[in-house]
């Protein structure tokens, strides 16, 4: 076993979990899940069949990844936050065959108590802000805030607050890394690393 896994944890045959990854206690991991190098499970956490994680997430306690997500490389999982793959749920009328996609880009962070609407995609190295419920598509490198969530800036890779405006054209550095990024049409970009 390449991996190391609390006694506690539940591991159902057949999930694919990479070398380095540590599983807490409490976890549930379903046997279709596939889960990247390096990653973290925090207590509680449950992985759905229908799920891939990349390498080097970290999903903190008491978060379920429903079927339907998907988390690229790097993904920062906030304590206690919230998935969904279902709109319009209804106990009497179960809707499986209606499960709406989520894929997190690349060194998204989704922060402690947030809720993401299914169906939508979190753009690369966005950042999504504690308690925030986001209910359509986030743009790469996006600081979103608040019920229901709204643009409130431009982050870095690193994490820190850009000096940019959220319309119009612009360049921005990040102090501690010196990436450069342009803002340009609605869209940031990382210029050179």
């Amino acid at each position: 076993m390449s991996y190391s896994a609390h006694p506690t944890a539940i591991i159902d045959e057949g999930a694919k979990i990479g070398a380095g990854t540590r599983i807490w206690h409490w976890v549930h991991i379903c046997g279709s899940a596939v889960i990247g190098r390096s990653c973290s499970l925090g207590q509680n956490v449950y992985v759905g069949n229908d799920v891939t994680i990349g390498n080097n997430v970290r999903i903190q306690n008491n978060v379920s990844v429903y079927d339907a997500v998907v988390l690229e490389d790097d993904v920062f999982c906030g304590p206690s936050m919230v998935f969904t793959n279902v709109l319009n749920p209804r106990s009497a009328f179960p809707r499986k065959r209606e499960y709406r996609r989520t894929l997190v880009r690349r060194g998204a962070s989704l922060g402690a108590n947030c809720t993401l609407v299914c169906g939508f995609t979190v753009g690369e190295y966005a950042f999504v802000g504690a308690g925030a419920v986001v209910t359509g598509d986030v743009p790469a490198f996006a600081l979103m805030l608040g019920v229901p969530a709204r643009q409130a800036g431009w982050m870095s890779r690193f994490g820190e607050r850009l000096p940019l405006p959220l319309v119009g054209d612009a360049d921005a550095t990040c102090p501690h890394t010196g990436d450069r990024y342009r803002l340009r049409n609605g869209r940031c970009e990382l210029t050179d690393a």
